[in-house]
């Protein structure tokens, strides 16, 4: 089954390349081969999926302060994201080559890259890659797209611009668990990209960013580490603590 998800250009002043992918859903990995179910799911293991570097709220985290405009939160928090997830995947690039991912990969889907002209590429993953990267890094630079000086007005198409960058952040995201989850644990880094990938999908999800048919290949881990923690168990009352039978009535304040 072959689907096509093509953008166009954005339009008015601020246009930017054409973009978008196309997702080709197989049970088979580029090379022919099956993947195997540890390549599938280990980053679903418990022994993994309980390692976080924060345990705080990220519904709160993410939730748009009354004194803050709706732009300049989306600006904000979407370029710390593309730091941080660019960071993340810098610390395994040396692994994410032509010859280990000849396509870029999450789950069973492969996404394509179209280039301003709507010509469709087929690239390989560390190309797709660096196409995100320089995309986003160009738009986040410039002033006219993200302003930085006081009473410049963003542009209209600025939310689909946000919507477009935290889509294409989502498919490296998806990228690292499903091809390089094995190098993140073994560099000791799966609760950065845990916390990461957590709090990235609590704040499109806040925000309606990324449609969720896009995000629905990884459900699964989703669930995992977005659901709340679990409240703290009551500490059990001491023997002193306990009410007298000419208590019954007494209102205890707390």
């Amino acid at each position: 089954m072959l689907a096509e998800c093509a953008d166009g250009p954005v339009q008015g002043p601020y246009q930017t390349t054409s973009v978008g992918e196309v997702y080709l859903k197989s049970k088979t990995k580029p090379n022919g081969k099956k993947p195997t179910a540890e390549e599938k799911k280990q980053y679903l293991e418990a022994e993994f999926t309980k390692v976080r570097v924060v345990d705080f709220d990220l519904k709160e985290l993410v939730m748009l302060p009354r004194e803050i405009d709706l732009n300049e939160w989306l600006a904000s928090n979407t370029t710390t994201f593309f730091n941080l997830i660019n960071l993340q995947y810098s610390t395994i690039s040396e692994f994410c080559t032509g010859d280990t991912c000849q396509a870029m990969t999450a789950c069973n889907t492969i996404y394509y890259w179209y280039d301003e002209r709507g010509k469709k590429t087929k690239c390989t993953a560390p190309q797709y890659v660096d196409f995100v990267m320089s995309l986003v890094q160009k738009l986040v630079t410039d002033d006219d797209i993200f302003p930085t000086k006081y009473g410049k007005e963003f542009p209209n198409a600025f939310e689909s611009l946000i919507k477009k960058i935290c889509r294409y952040l989502f498919h490296v995201l998806a990228h690292l668990f499903w091809a390089h989850f094995k190098e993140t644990v073994a560099l000791d880094l799966q609760g950065h990209l845990n916390t990461l990938y957590a709090h990235f999908i609590v704040f499109v999800r806040e925000f309606n960013l990324v449609d969720p048919k896009e995000t629905c290949i990884m459900d699964d881990l989703s669930e995992i580490l977005c659901a709340p923690a679990p409240p703290a168990p009551a500490a059990p009352s001491s023997p002193a603590s306990a009410p007298s039978p000419s208590s019954h009535n007494h209102v205890t304040e707390r």
